[in-house]
């Protein structure tokens, strides 16, 4: 009975919220599990279910597994909003809920934040779990990468006969301290030559006894062919992997994996990890890799991920940036132009932020000197914190268009020279710009 009451409430909360606010993917949820807590067992039953963790990279990756089984004519749901707390999935499973249906062969391809991992395994037993990266992220919250990954295991391990589907780049990840069934993917041949580890990459040192890595060859930030000099613990063998990558353009990247060419539609390196990523799990799960390559070569942006707008006749592409390796990504993102562009950034300091901005002192700005750069547009809360790091990154101060209002910012978008702009744009600050475009009619749904 308190199930049926749950359900019913959050549904109609759901219907509400969505048209009276334009969203609400999170209070429904709340509501359902103030009514009964253990509502998600019951609202999961008989999924197939594939969680999607690590702290980059979640909600891309969740987007590229279930369009893959899409195509492959399977029937999923996903959490596409990117609400991927307890309160968000159970909200999205309730949202697909019918009381007659018993979810066979349905798959629930499910983004989950890394402290949440623990309250979704109590309740659901998954087909499998995914670790995309670990990275230094919202350290008021986090702390350090070793706390993230201590969160994680205490997730896996309610799970046991999940198949764990890992990042066998990311140093943390090997030999993982778990008793599940585990395969790796990655990279055997580096990005570009001769990349070496910055004084701000992460996860440094051998997680057993401390001993700095080496490096055969490192792909971004920590992540790479590792191994301790001192005690012997190397990289695990992948079962999927990256052997050459023929292009790496604005438009999209195309790389061999397993003697396979993908074309992935998705510009930026780490893009290429979320599409291993994909592919590793859909394989897994017996999806044929003519559904996975016609997949990757049309997968759509989620919102704020590289979403391209048209705005009066200019693209305006927003990119998510919320910690030193994923905003480092982005640059490099921007490198590959050879043309003009505006930059647009948005600093915010919310909870959902981090309330902490000392990480943009770890972002490598410097880079952007390369680029030829029009207007940079300042916006968000901490505006001002952000345009201090851009001086002393040496960009030119002249250029700067500082907006302390949603009008200014909006004016200078339309009104900037080149016929690119790049926003990038912190979590709380990219569902604001949302808002504030959907307001203005540039853009017709908000979610």
């Amino acid at each position: 009975m308190n199930s049926f009451i749950a359900i019913v409430t959050s549904k109609i909360i759901l219907k509400l919220s969505t048209k009276l606010f334009k969203g609400g993917s999170n209070f429904p949820g709340k509501v359902a599990l103030a009514l009964d807590r253990s509502i998600l067992s019951t609202v999961a039953k008989g999924y197939k279910v594939i969680l999607i963790t690590g702290t980059n990279g979640k909600t891309t990756t969740t987007s590229m597994i279930y369009n893959i089984l899409n195509k492959a004519g399977k029937n999923a749901i996903t959490n596409n909003t990117g609400a991927n707390m307890n309160t968000g999935i159970v909200a999205s499973f309730i949202s697909n809920f019918k009381f007659s249906d018993k979810n066979k062969d349905m798959y629930a391809v499910i983004e989950v934040d890394e402290a949440y991992l623990k309250f979704i395994t109590e309740y659901i037993k998954p087909e499998i779990i995914t670790v995309t990266n670990l990275f230094r992220d919202q350290l008021d919250r986090y702390g350090e990468v070793h706390t993230t990954y201590n969160k994680i295991l205490e997730g896996i391990h309610k799970s046991p006969q999940s198949l764990l589907v890992l990042n066998g780049d990311e140093s943390l990840l090997g030999k993982i301290d778990a008793n599940n069934p585990v395969v790796y993917y990655g990279f055997n041949v580096p990005i570009k030559e001769n990349i070496v580890l910055n004084v701000n990459a992460d996860s440094k040192f051998c997680k057993f006894c401390k001993t700095p890595y080496s490096y055969e060859f490192i792909t971004y930030n920590h992540l790479g062919k590792y191994f301790c000099a001192n005690c012997g613990y190397e990289r695990p063998e992948l079962k999927y992997h990256i052997d050459e990558i023929t292009a790496l353009t604005t438009e999209g990247s195309e790389v061999v994996v397993n003697e396979e060419s993908y074309f992935i539609n998705q510009s930026g390196e780490y893009n290429i990890y979320n599409a291993i990523c994909a592919l590793s799990v859909t394989l897994e799960l017996g999806i044929e890799s003519t559904s996975i390559k016609a997949s990757l070569q049309n997968q759509k942006s989620t919102f704020g991920r590289q979403e391209s707008l048209n705005i009066n006749g200019k693209e305006v592409k927003i990119i998510l940036v919320k910690n030193p390796a994923g905003f480092n990504q982005a640059i490099n993102t921007l490198l590959l132009n050879n043309k003009p562009i505006n930059l647009a950034l948005m600093l915010n300091d919310n909870y959902a932020d981090g309330t902490d901005v000392s990480w943009i002192w770890d972002v490598d700005f410097e880079k952007l000197n390369s680029l030829e750069i029009n207007d940079i547009i300042i916006s968000g809360i901490r505006l001002y914190d952000m345009a201090v790091r851009l001086k002393i990154a040496n960009l030119k101060e002249e250029n700067f268009k500082i907006c302390e209002s949603d009008d200014e910012l909006i004016n200078n978008i339309i009104s900037a020279e080149a016929e690119t702009t790049y926003v990038l744009v912190t979590y709380t600050a990219m569902l604001h710009l949302r808002k504030l475009l959907h307001s203005k009619g540039y853009i017709n749904k908000i979610w």
